[in-house]
């Protein structure tokens, strides 16, 4: 089946006043913060923290939402992929209505922020970390969401019986919905696996552990069907892109954080 996109696709906005544009894909970055909160503040991994509602409101919306995704993931998205753009320019580091951000510069965002949460709040790291891991597909898969109804991210050219043709896509092309594979494997599918992780081991650190793990080999996998970014391209062995490249360090992080935790359980 292949399915030809509306110009909604084409960079949607719910509102517009003169030159402020409130875009789905903003939507889904606050439905995902918020969800997040509602999850957290009933998680039993959280509430045995000690955690109030309203720390836990601190916690997800200033240094998980903010400080952590937002400003780690302008950060990390400059320096993973606009590196000429930032040296010719560093203001543009703050140029945000340009769009650009980062996953793996939002994760190294958020793992600071958190490391700083902890020591404020006399918080175990990963005692608070395995509740937001099991958390973070839930955001994971929203924003996928977003990136699909602003018709960008999407996937290569496919020669098959199933594609979307994007209204972004100056070539035309029918291709792979990436976004769509993202919001599930790195949403749904992911939150099945560190859930049912949860119910089989209370030994903190392995839900965190496991995030890293599954979350680096789904996306590793699935960017073999999304288009690399075009300024950039394949940047090690003429087929791996720099989202699969960071997903390596992510997967190795996992597996010794891993091997840790089963260690001094």
């Amino acid at each position: 089946m292949i399915i030809e996109l509306s110009d909604f696709f084409n960079n949607p906005s719910i509102i517009e006043i003169g030159s402020l544009k409130i875009q789905y894909y903003a939507v889904t970055w606050l439905m995902s913060a918020i969800l997040i909160y509602l999850f957290l503040s009933k998680n039993k991994i959280i509430t045995d923290t000690g955690l109030t509602k309203d720390e836990v409101n601190d916690m997800v919306f200033l240094y998980g939402l903010f400080f952590g995704a937002m400003c780690g993931g302008r950060i990390g998205y400059m320096l993973f992929y606009g590196t000429d753009q930032l040296i010719s320019n560093p203001l543009s580091l703050f140029y945000i209505w340009q769009g650009g951000l980062s996953f793996h510069g939002g994760l190294i965002g958020v793992i600071t922020s958190l490391i700083i949460f902890c020591k404020r709040k006399n918080i175990e790291f990963f005692e608070l970390m395995d509740g937001v891991a099991l958390s973070m597909p839930i955001g994971l898969g929203l924003v996928r969401v977003g990136n699909f109804l602003n018709g960008e991210l999407y996937g290569k050219a496919t020669n098959g019986d199933w594609g979307f043709i994007f209204p972004t896509d100056p070539f035309g092309l029918t291709r792979h919905p990436s976004q769509l594979y993202e919001s599930f494997g790195e949403g749904i599918l992911l939150f099945i696996i560190l859930f049912s992780i949860s119910k089989m081991t209370k030994i903190k650190g392995i839900i965190s552990s496991s995030f890293l793990i599954f979350y680096g080999l789904i996306r590793f996998i699935i960017e073999f069907y999304r288009q690399p970014d075009s300024h950039i391209g394949y940047v090690l062995l003429d087929s791996l892109s720099m989202g699969q490249v960071l997903c390596l360090p992510m997967i190795i992080a996992g597996i010794l954080i891993f091997i840790y935790s089963r260690k001094n359980a």
